[in-house]
């Protein structure tokens, strides 16, 4: 059987794929008989030679597969779609399989169009994972401590996601330290203020986005917070400063016409962050870019020495780059 899991929430892809794996086999067999592969040079004959193969003193094989998809993207700026003469026979391979095998492609957002995934969808399983929102990211927030034996109030559940924003990872970190610090007793709003150490960290890369997206509303509440729970104003500064180097680094690469992994490799940075840089930087002209860049500069000069207080420096920044 052909599984697929994409989307940018890779927390639930994780979830779905061990889901998975304690469905097929006991931990331990399963553990002799899987075979994990990265698609950046994989070949058809690899995959089929692995999902051929009969399993070991258990009932099942797992072969998983990491970004095999994506290389069937549709062409843009820096990409190659990978040609597909020698995947074409992929999907009927999948009817063939050994029934002891299942195949297991995981990857992250993928486009409608994806040929691959229009010529897999209809011999697989297919399941997209979107990153949750508004009632779905609180459903999952209060799922996530009944599973742990404890209870959470509405208030408790808002401000958590406030704080800690829509990435399930922090947030199960953070859930995992209420539920032992509550103990038998319903989690609180004002133990979320007290244990939610991650939050302030997450909640610069939260403040920075808005910033570089121009929602000037929300990167002041995220700024003035931050401020309020007592994060330096050079530490604001730091990730500010780093973010806009990206985006001038981003944006010669792209003028040279780099392909993506090539971009990706020379920034150092993850996938979903590759991702969130290139929609970012679409938003600016280079000229525009370097002079945010340069007024970012400027005002942290002008707080290290003394010319301005932080505060209000730091708001009419915000105020000038996000306008």
């Amino acid at each position: 059987m052909l599984y697929i899991f994409y989307g940018v929430d890779d927390y639930t892809i994780t979830e779905k794929v061990q889901g998975l794996a304690a469905q097929l086999d006991d931990p331990e067999s399963l553990a002799l008989n899987t075979t994990r592969f990265r698609a950046q040079n994989l070949t058809m004959a690899e995959v089929t030679a692995a999902c051929n193969v009969v399993p070991f003193l258990a009932r099942c094989r797992m072969v998983v597969i990491d970004g095999l998809l994506e290389r069937f993207e549709p062409k843009g700026e820096g990409r190659r779609t990978t040609d597909m003469s020698e995947w074409r026979d992929l999907a009927a391979y999948v009817s063939s399989m050994p029934p002891t095998t299942a195949l297991v492609l995981v990857d992250g957002k993928l486009s409608k169009t994806n040929s691959l995934l229009k010529k897999l969808a209809p011999v697989s399983t297919v399941q997209e994972c979107p990153l949750l929102k508004g009632a779905q990211l609180q459903q999952w927030t209060v799922s996530q401590v009944t599973r742990r034996g404890g209870k959470i109030t509405p208030r408790a559940v808002s401000l958590l996601n406030e704080l800690a924003g829509d990435n399930l990872w922090i947030l199960a970190g953070e859930i995992e330290k209420l539920c032992l610090y509550a103990g038998n007793r319903v989690i609180s709003d004002n133990d979320v203020r007290e244990v939610t150490s991650y939050a302030r960290e997450a909640n610069i890369f939260y403040m920075v986005d808005a910033i570089v997206e121009k929602k000037v509303a929300r990167a002041m509440q995220l700024m003035e917070q931050l401020l309020e729970e007592g994060t330096a104003p050079g530490q604001l500064m730091h990730m500010l400063i780093r973010q806009y180097r990206l985006l001038l680094q981003l944006t010669d690469l792209n003028a040279a016409g780099m392909p993506m992994p090539e971009k990706q490799k020379q920034l150092g940075v993850a996938p979903f962050l590759m991702e969130k840089l290139q929609k970012q930087s679409s938003l600016y002209s280079l000229p525009r870019l370097v002079e945010a860049y340069r007024k970012i500069l400027e005002t942290d000069t002008s707080i290290k020495t003394g010319k301005w207080k932080e505060r209000t420096a730091l708001e009419l920044l915000v105020t000038h780059i996000s306008s």
